[in-house]
């Protein structure tokens, strides 16, 4: 079936996005002075690039509701702005910083992500032609979004792999990627005068949404050759899919070794990626990949909405939930 895809859309309105964020930095330069705030988040902007164009999700959830994608345009500049925060901070907490130092310091990083993430949406979302109460319900979900985010973030930072199940690394995904996304799906129902019963519904699939991107996101890190979740020790639900299949207690403890070992080891890396790509481990994951975009498409079912614009988010869905591991990826041994 032919649909409007989340990247045509976002070909379409790339520039209006583009030109609600220029707005944005405007409302930071001073009347007098030398402009260090805008420059800095300009900066911020342009070397935190989002490699997929997700800011179009507003547009989708607001053009599901009303038919037209046009007015969560400020929505979609506030996505930006909020994982272009989001994403920075997360390097520096995995001890990345900023990889700019010839044009963005450090600490002028750090400071530009908290005009990025919390001051400008706010300013955004301040400059709505909306209801004073509509605005206090989305300012509230920016604050809601960043506890229930940096929540989800903090127990990913503090996970044990020894402890590890899948349910429990699915209940940090569904805080540290879910957060965010239920977030820009619950403030574009608001916006587009959805029902609270329909707002919920829209928060529960961004929650759902956020738990299959950042399973794609951890496939794509291992087929990039990043591998930038075992150079940090990060517990991932494909871990534990390994963690799971272990037949013993030996095999156990082989896989927490590899796990400590791979920060500073290739052969560990290496050897844990086989055991990542093992045909048991990749047939839990497609199992259970499979079970969250049923419940992805089963809350779409549920909101039903305008026909021409749900075709395009079910097809974003499928996307989300691909399975791009292949177990002849496996690497030779080092």
């Amino acid at each position: 079936m032919n649909c409007v895809t989340y990247v045509d859309l976002h070909r379409h309105v790339s520039l209006d996005i583009e030109a609600e964020l220029e707005t944005a930095l405007l409302r930071l330069a001073p009347t007098s002075g030398t402009g260090a705030a805008k420059s800095a988040v300009s900066r911020l902007l342009r070397h935190q690039k989002l490699r997929h164009p997700l800011s179009v999700l507003p547009m989708m959830v607001h053009a599901i509701e009303t038919g037209d994608p046009g007015p969560a345009v400020p929505l979609s500049a506030v996505h930006v702005l909020w994982w272009t925060s989001a994403c920075y901070l997360d390097d520096l907490a995995d001890g990345h910083g900023t990889t700019a130092s010839d044009s963005l310091s450090q600490n002028e990083a750090l400071l530009a992500s908290v005009l990025s993430g919390a001051v400008l949406p706010i300013q955004i979302i301040r400059s709505l032609p909306v209801s004073a109460a509509v605005q206090v319900a989305l300012t509230a979900e920016i604050a809601t979004g960043w506890v229930v985010g940096t929540e989800g973030q903090l127990t990913d930072i503090d996970g044990d792999a020894d402890g590890a199940t899948r349910n429990s690394v699915v209940e940090a995904y569904r805080g540290k990627s879910g957060g965010p996304f239920s977030m820009i799906t619950a403030m574009a129902a608001i916006l587009s005068g959805a029902s609270d019963e329909r707002v919920e519904l829209w928060r529960e699939f961004g929650y759902i949404f956020g738990i299959l991107w950042q399973l794609f996101n951890d496939q794509e890190d291992i087929l990039s050759g990043r591998n930038e979740d075992l150079l940090n020790g990060t517990v991932t639900y494909l871990l534990t899919c390994v963690l799971e299949e272990a037949g013993t207690p030996g095999a156990r403890e082989d896989v927490l070794g590899w796990c400590a070992a791979a920060r500073n080891s290739e052969e560990a890396r290496a050897e844990l990626t086989r055991l990542l790509l093992a045909p048991a481990v990749l047939d839990q994951y497609t199992a259970d990949l499979d079970a969250f975009r049923a419940e992805a498409h089963r809350l779409l079912t549920t909101l039903d909405g305008d026909a021409h614009h749900v075709p395009g988010m079910r097809h974003l869905v499928d996307h989300a939930a691909q399975m791009l591991l292949r177990t002849h990826l496996v690497p030779a041994p080092v």
